[in-house]
């Protein structure tokens, strides 16, 4: 029986090499049944939560002073054999940055979903303006009690965009649940082309278009994104190599 795992982590930053989870939550869904268990704990991490990062999830040292570790806690054994069991599946939003930070706890899922780079796929006509959770939320009208920024409440949003996903491929696809989630599974295992510049002077402007009337600005946005954050730039490095002719 396949599991699917809807995860989220709020953590002390935006880099995965350096940055730590201060919490993490799942709701977990037994195929066919769609029954299982919801779970939300903190945890002290081994640096200080900045006040940068809590400012975003609100979470402060003060509240995980007296917490374990992720590591040390109770449930670390369970939740790792969890998500390393060839028969889960985790669902996350920027998939890659929550499967980075449990590298960092010793835990690689075995399979995964990311909602980002789907909903990014299934986009074919470029019409969302941006592709954040909370603002899926609202875009897309889905109607559900849960708190922004908090790694509970994202993932009963996550939840819902991912039914989203699904049913628009089993729609437009003619493709069972089964089908229609490998075909998740291959969207997420591969980088995203980003189609829209939606900051700096080309905001608005499709990539395409920028890269035929200014191809300098591309290479030097290529060469900022590589020295800064590589690892959670993917889908953009991609993107600027695509249309730069430098992928191998």
């Amino acid at each position: 029986m396949r599991k699917i795992i809807f995860l989220d982590t709020e953590t002390t930053g935006n880099e995965p090499k350096k940055d730590f989870l201060c919490q993490l939550a799942y709701k977990t869904a037994d195929l066919p049944a769609q029954e299982g268990e919801t779970f939300c704990e903190l945890y002290k991490p081994p640096i200080p939560i900045p006040p940068e990062a809590s400012a975003v999830h609100h979470i402060t040292n003060k509240m995980v002073a007296d917490k374990s570790t992720f590591k040390d806690s109770p449930e670390y054994s369970k939740i790792k054999k969890m998500l390393e069991s060839p028969d889960s599946i985790m669902v996350a939003h920027n998939n890659k940055f929550d499967y980075e930070i449990l590298k960092n706890e010793d835990i690689t899922p075995a399979n995964t979903i990311c909602t980002l780079r789907v909903a990014r796929a299934l986009d074919k006509n470029n019409v969302i303006p941006q592709y954040r959770l909370q603002f899926l939320r609202y875009y897309l009208d889905i109607e559900i009690e849960a708190e922004a920024h908090d790694a509970l409440g994202d993932v009963l949003v996550l939840e819902k965009l991912y039914e989203r996903l699904l049913k628009k491929i089993m729609d437009e696809d003619g493709l069972s649940e089964e089908k229609a989630i490998e075909k998740m599974i291959d969207i997420s295992s591969r980088p995203s082309i980003m189609n829209t510049f939606n900051f700096g002077k080309y905001n608005g402007k499709t990539v395409a278009d920028v890269a035929r009337a200014d191809p300098g600005y591309l290479e030097w946005m290529l060469a900022q994104k590589e020295q800064t954050n590589p690892e959670t730039e993917e889908d953009w490095i991609y993107t600027l190599k695509y249309h730069l002719g430098k992928l191998v």
